[in-house]
């Protein structure tokens, strides 16, 4: 019988020579890692092997291997967080190990218990807490990855698999901090199509943008938003899921938001804002996941009908946006005070409340 992922049998090897973490305020998104990783074989013959949470490492794969030639791969991106009591928290793990597992399953790799890869990386906070940083912006970012370790050109679906996890102290996804952001409206390249694998965190899905935003950047813009069919359909900005605020005729707001329609991935930060929102302003905004063009944007921007626009996701939370360029037009959106809409800061500061531990709602924030 194939063994299930069981976290009651990890085996824990502490490093010999501890690093120091850096100073939050030299922090560079991705750049450092904490000292210890999780690991976890698959084989298809006997299923998921012992838990092992080793000193941070290099791995040894073989040139064959199936993840370098047909990118058998997909990860997660999430965040442990400091309270103000000193506690580590996560911000709802489940979501993250759901939509991991569908990522799997589409890529032909193992699946696995989620809660049990939680509680491994509950001991890997545990063994690293010095590294996850105090205070609103800094977190611990973690990366738990599956890749195909077969060793053959063939192919196939692979029979052996590694588990990991990694871990790297950050600040603010932004170092100019919480300012709006610039858009190229980008309908020459797509990021996503119909029933692909948009909708799954695939590494596959993020390596075709890079050329286009580097792009946009020369054009002087941070990120593209990436547009689809001639009818000019908005999907998503850069790797976030966006949204948009509109003033509507009964002086109501409505949030608008592209569906989950297997181009879009589903993110947890999405997620999150569609709820909270909901939940917290039902009084004065309306909830929206529909689809929308970029014509649409440009004309109720004219009519003064657009208020706001901002981007979600793990690294940044929300980015707010303050102009988007469609074929050499500027579609500008305005901004308070120079950083962001009230509807776009208000979701922000909540999101990051109850990541901090300092509001609950609904047991998102979870103890480690």
């Amino acid at each position: 019988m194939s063994a299930p992922l069981d976290a009651s049998k990890v085996e824990i090897t502490k490093t010999t020579s501890p690093s120091k973490p850096l100073p939050k305020e030299q922090l560079v998104f991705g750049k450092t890692f904490s000292d210890h990783m999780v690991e976890v074989e698959w084989t298809k013959e006997s299923g998921w092997g012992v838990p092992k949470i080793n000193p941070y490492h290099p791995l040894s794969l073989d040139p064959a291997t199936v993840v370098f030639h047909y990118s058998f791969e997909l990860f997660e991106g999430m965040k442990a967080y400091k309270d103000s009591n000193g506690k580590i928290r996560t911000f709802r793990p489940d979501k993250n190990m759901e939509r991991m597992n569908r990522s799997a399953k589409r890529s032909s790799l193992p699946t696995f218990d989620g809660e049990e890869l939680i509680k491994l990386i509950n001991k890997l906070l545990e063994l690293d807490a010095d590294f996850v940083p105090e205070g609103f912006g800094y977190s611990l970012y973690l990366r738990p990855t599956l890749i195909g370790t077969t060793a053959s050109l063939g192919v196939a679906a692979p029979d052996k698999a590694l588990l990991f996890v990694i871990a790297s102290p950050v600040g603010p996804y932004y170092s100019a901090g919480f300012k709006p952001v610039s858009l190229e409206a980008t309908d020459y390249a797509v990021r996503a199509w119909p029933k692909g694998v948009g909708e799954f965190k695939l590494g596959a899905n993020y390596v075709s943008c890079i050329e286009p935003q580097s792009r946009a950047a020369e054009r002087g813009h941070s990120q593209n938003l990436w547009l689809f069919g001639e009818e000019g359909y908005i999907t998503e900005v850069g790797a976030m899921n966006v949204f948009f605020v509109f003033k509507q005729a009964n002086g109501r707001l409505e949030l608008v938001t592209p569906p989950l329609n297997g181009m879009i991935l589903p993110g947890v930060t999405r997620d999150s804002i569609l709820n909270l929102v909901k939940q917290k302003f039902a009084d004065t905004v309306d909830v929206s996941e529909r689809d929308l063009t970029i014509y649409e944007v440009k004309e109720r921007a004219a009519k003064g009908e657009l208020v706001e626009a901002f981007g979600s996701g793990t690294a940044a939370i929300v980015t707010p946006i303050s102009n988007i360029e469609f074929r050499g037009e500027q579609i500008s959106v305005p901004v308070v005070g120079g950083d962001a809409g009230d509807l776009t800061k208000k979701v922000w500061q909540l999101i990051q409340n109850i990541q901090y531990g300092e509001e609950e709602f609904e047991n998102w924030s979870r103890i480690a």
